[in-house]
């Protein structure tokens, strides 16, 4: 610390006390709640001289969020050994002489920057010793940019909120009957045609309204790989999702001779739901699809990519004697189970390139590819099933983890698919102590804008997080009572978030 008339540093003292669970009393409103939280009286007031001693993309992220320019004392974060702290752990204490943390991994450093962000009040910190790990390895963030488009710069920003809450996967679903949104190079139309409605509905899908007014967009690879560095900047990976053989009208629509009539042109699909129209059987058809995820390798280096399986319906594959040859080649029980081939020959191709598939929990039955995670999604005997099966689990059943749902059925709220997904069911859900992690879904038919996305998020996602770091035991009333003191952070970075008080 300097002593003279520039100094950078200063904080006062007090008596230490320590929080390690249940109730916050005067501890800091921190989401997720740490391992251990030890606090004092008192506040370190960084000046304008302050600096930051961090590797330099981790300092460049400290800067940023703090806005400390200076070269004097403040804040220092090193890479130590320690293997205690696992992959993503972190130690930060801020005391009279400054702030300082250590991570045995640049992902930690972050988390530990993360928690600076969320500590950081009008210049200064609160007094505090933090020793923080994750309970799952799997925080994510499901974001739909297939049924609306969102700007890349929004995009971007969403990454850098899911990092405020130590959440390191956004799963991106790229591709669906609505609209593709992912530059292949080797299939121009995919963009030209795919990426582009004619309109969209109106009201809630079951009214049967649509409007005339066009929507589209799509990013280039450039765009998608600017995206990822963004986010591995902050401790994000990005899962791409190409979804497949079904959710698939706006692939079949620019190049038709996928599809199972290819005598027929498809327009992209306006209405919400599930189309009939799927990829067809063909050896062509596959190469299609691998020829698109070879492209897609390119630009996300994340081990996992997300193939798909869901809600596929097989009325064209058992109305077609091609589909029906098909599967007898195959040595298939019918059409009907090409679902389980189709995925077996995608995750087959994905690993010889080195990389594991995700699917939806569909497959459970088809055929699960050997090293796949499994996205249970359909409720929670869905978990449990893949559970039993021993497979590799992400939690996400729609009854908990779907945030494009209402929390409540008040006509006040905005249009939404489904309602009763309120703050607290989402806080109350617990994974399987077995499963990878938990992530929170937002499907976009509702979710016309980067507002609205903002609105079904937060501050559920909040709750998401905290299932997925805290190892506590769940306090609602205590987690309200931290969330109620952390909004003012969403209000400083106007996030269009949904009110505590709303109905």
């Amino acid at each position: 610390m300097r002593d003279d008339a520039q100094q950078t540093t200063t904080a006062t003292t007090g008596e230490t006390s320590e929080n390690t669970g249940g109730n916050t009393g005067g501890a800091p409103p921190l989401i997720p709640r740490p391992e251990t939280l030890r606090t004092r009286p008192g506040r370190l007031v960084l000046g304008p001289e302050a600096g930051v001693q961090a590797p330099d993309d981790i300092a460049g992220l400290v800067r940023g969020y703090l806005g400390l320019t200076g070269s004097g004392p403040g804040v220092e974060l090193t890479l130590r050994d320690d293997a205690t702290l696992g992959d993503e752990g972190y130690r930060l204490v801020v005391d009279e002489q400054g702030a300082r943390g250590a991570a045995a991994t640049a992902t930690g450093l972050r988390w530990a920057v993360q928690t600076l962000r969320q500590l950081w009040r009008d210049g200064g910190l609160p007094l505090v010793e933090i020793e923080d790990r994750p309970r799952y390895a799997w925080r994510g963030s499901h974001l739909d940019v297939a049924r609306h488009w969102f700007p890349l710069s929004f995009l971007r920003r969403y990454v850098d909120l899911m990092a405020l809450y130590k959440l390191n996967t956004l799963h991106l679903h790229l591709t669906d009957d609505q609209g593709w949104r992912f530059e292949v190079a080797r299939y121009p139309l995919l963009t030209e045609i795919g990426a582009h409605r004619t309109g969209s509905v109106v009201g809630h899908a079951r009214e049967g309204r649509a409007d005339s007014v066009p929507h589209g967009g799509f990013y280039t690879q450039r765009e998608l790989r600017e995206l990822v560095d963004h986010a591995a900047a902050r401790g994000v990976r990005i899962m791409p999702e190409i979804d497949a053989p079904g959710h698939m009208q706006a692939a079949i629509s620019a190049y038709p001779w996928l599809g199972n009539d290819p005598a027929r042109q498809l327009p992209v699909r306006i209405e919400w739901g599930i189309s009939r129209h799927v990829l067809n059987a063909r050896e062509r058809t596959v190469e299609f699809v691998t020829d698109v995820l070879d492209e897609l390798l390119d630009v996300f280096p994340f081990e996992y990519v997300h193939i798909g399986g869901d809600e596929v319906p097989t009325h064209e594959w058992v109305a077609s004697p091609e589909a029906r040859e098909r599967a007898a080649a195959e040595g298939l029980a019918g059409p009907e189970r090409l679902l389980g081939w189709w995925s077996g020959r995608l995750a087959d191709h994905l690993t010889k390139r080195g990389r594991r598939v995700a699917v939806w929990d569909e497959l459970i039955e088809e055929g699960v590819p050997e090293g796949a995670a499994v996205f249970a999604w359909q409720n929670q005997e869905r978990v449990a099933l893949a559970q039993r099966a021993g497979l590799d689990l992400v939690a996400v059943p729609q009854q908990y983890t779907y945030l494009d749902y209402a929390e409540s059925g008040d006509p006040a709220e905005p249009l939404a698919i489904g309602t009763g997904l309120p703050l607290a069911r989402v806080h109350g859900y617990q994974p399987p102590a077995s499963a990878l992690g938990i992530q929170g879904q937002l499907w976009s038919e509702y979710l016309p804008t980067p507002a609205d996305v903002e609105w079904r998020a937060f501050p559920r996602l909040a709750a998401i997080a905290e299932t997925g770091w805290s190892s506590a035991e769940r306090d609602f009333a205590e987690f309200r009572a931290r969330l109620t003191g952390h909004l003012p952070l969403l209000d400083a970075l106007d996030v269009h978030y949904r009110p505590l008080s709303a109905p």
